[in-house]
């Protein structure tokens, strides 16, 4: 502080507030014919948050006091600091170039910058306007969601930078076609099953690549049997029953014959249940095995059944009458001769 107050004492401080005076009082001075480009700063220079800014001001012999200025506070005067700021540095002050350094740029630091110069004649100024580049960051998005089937869904995604970055959501899906928004928020009225997956969020300003953030939608809906067969095993031989049903949640199922419930464990009989079907083993196929068996597959939003029939299949019959045939073809060829 007393550095600073030494400082204010001296006739370098006072040029340099007449320097920024000008900026005020002086704009309106016409200017001497060759003097169209003196001083001269750079154009707008545009950095990315972090990075360094090289602020730089042409000058030339003329040049009896120099200073560069943020706003109404002065960062350099000559080779004089000015500044508090660690990130601020003097890089070149030489007849023709003054220039400083701001490191480890900032938001904060965005805006006009004035390179003031003395002559004999009046003060000048010249401005340089920093422009700060943010890349985008999610700051905001909603958490995976749970729906049945038919609710809406509102989803938000939030994202800050500079520029202000584009926002837009999509269905990760194979069936899925372009964008499902250009905008934070995403409603889907009314969501089917098709519906449910993963979207992702992408927020872009052409600053670095943009980022992307994912939700889960779960849609809910009571089971639906796709797939039944009915199935024909001989006397003695191994049958399969199975029933496919999706849902979610994933469906229980239970088998019934004659309104009679099968479970796990009866002799001769396996039920074998997974998340998307059931299967009904018979390891050895008798006779009262064969019937209507039912299946049943259920869950919190619902049931759903179908109806399959085990029925007696003889593997040897086909093959019995077919053989039949080709005995009778020649005997029969032997009758019609004589009428030729």
């Amino acid at each position: 502080m007393t550095g600073l107050l030494a400082k204010m004492h001296t006739p370098l401080f006072w040029a340099v507030l007449a320097g920024m005076a000008s900026l005020f009082f002086f704009q309106g001075v016409p200017v001497r014919s060759g003097d169209t480009t003196f001083p001269k700063a750079m154009d707008n220079v545009t950095v990315r948050q972090g990075e360094s800014a090289t602020l730089r001001c042409i000058v030339d012999n003329r040049v009896t006091r120099v200073a560069w200025l943020n706003r109404s506070s002065i960062l350099y005067a000559g080779n004089d600091k000015w500044c508090l700021d660690p990130r601020v540095e003097l890089i070149a002050n030489t007849k023709t170039d003054y220039a400083i350094r701001i490191n480890e740029v900032d938001v904060y630091d965005e805006g006009p910058y004035t390179c003031s110069v003395q002559t004999d004649n009046h003060p000048k100024t010249s401005r340089v306007h920093l422009i700060v580049q943010v890349p985008p960051k999610i700051v905001e998005i909603s958490s995976d969601i749970s729906i049945n089937e038919g609710g809406n869904v509102s989803l938000t995604c939030i994202a800050m930078g500079r520029p202000d970055p584009t926002i837009t959501w999509r269905h990760i899906s194979p069936k899925a076609v372009g964008f499902m928004s250009e905008d934070e928020y995403l409603e889907i009225t009314g969501i089917t099953r098709e519906q449910s997956g993963e979207y992702e969020c992408s927020a872009s300003n052409d600053v670095a690549t943009p980022v992307v953030r994912r939700v889960k939608v779960t849609v809910n809906y009571p089971p639906y049997i796709s797939d039944t067969k009915n199935t024909g095993v001989p006397v003695g031989q191994k049958g399969i029953l199975q029933c496919d049903a999706s849902a979610v949640p994933s469906a229980e199922f239970q088998w019934y014959k004659d309104d009679k419930r099968l479970i796990e464990g009866q002799k001769g009989l396996k039920v074998e249940n997974k998340a998307f079907f059931s299967r009904l083993t018979f390891f050895n196929v008798s006779e009262q095995d064969y019937g209507n068996y039912t299946c049943v597959a259920y869950n919190q939003l619902g049931n759903t059944n179908a109806s399959i029939i085990l029925y007696v299949h003889d593997g040897n019959s086909g093959g019995s009458r077919i053989v039949g045939c080709v005995w009778l073809l020649p005997f029969l060829l032997l009758q019609l001769l004589p009428k030729f």
